[in-house]
């Protein structure tokens, strides 16, 4: 097992439409980033001009665990580094259990069927709180959506599975190897 892994999110200032598409991703801008990293025992929270420091961060890390952080929040920062974060040593859930159900399962879709726990908010949300300089409500709900990728990850490895709703609404269960 890793020493530091260290679990990430972020949100961002703009969305795919303000940016020109979905090929534009790192023009979107992160409005805060969080991470929790069992090295430290605890969160960080960073805003953008602290942007460089959560990339030494992730750097730092021995595994940085998140959900669709290879195509989209490795993207947005890419909008700040030239480094590829894609050679960090990562495990991105959604990537690992698309490639194995060959469909894409949402966070919430986990959250809610292993935990009964749904997510606070969505992206389109934290947009709008930025828009209206609403930091502290993006921070929060951050935090909360690297908390539960902490458990799904966590539970993972304890249970060897995971369980999700279908489209149907029907409970799931989906063996992992993390």
């Amino acid at each position: 097992m890793p020493k530091n892994i260290v679990y990430f999110d972020l949100e961002t200032q703009k969305s795919a439409e303000e940016v020109g598409g979905w090929s534009h991703i790192s023009k979107m801008g992160m409005s805060v980033g969080v991470t929790f990293s069992t090295g430290r025992g605890g969160y960080r929270i960073y805003g953008e001009k602290q942007v460089n420091d959560l990339i030494v961060d992730l750097q730092r890390a021995d595994l940085v665990v998140g959900f669709n952080i290879l195509r989209f929040d490795y993207e947005v920062l890419h909008g700040y580094t030239p480094f590829d974060l894609r050679q960090l040593p990562t495990l991105d859930m959604m990537v690992e259990l698309q490639n194995k159900l060959q469909h894409r399962l949402s966070l919430d879709s986990i959250a809610t069927a292993t935990f009964g726990v749904e997510k606070t908010a969505e992206g389109m949300q934290a947009i709008r709180w930025f828009k209206d300089g609403k930091l502290a409500e993006i921070a929060e709900y951050c935090c909360y959506d690297v908390k539960l990728t902490k458990l799904v990850h966590e539970y993972g490895q304890r249970h060897r599975q995971l369980h999700y709703h279908n489209r149907f609404g029907k409970k799931m269960t989906v063996p992992v190897s993390w």
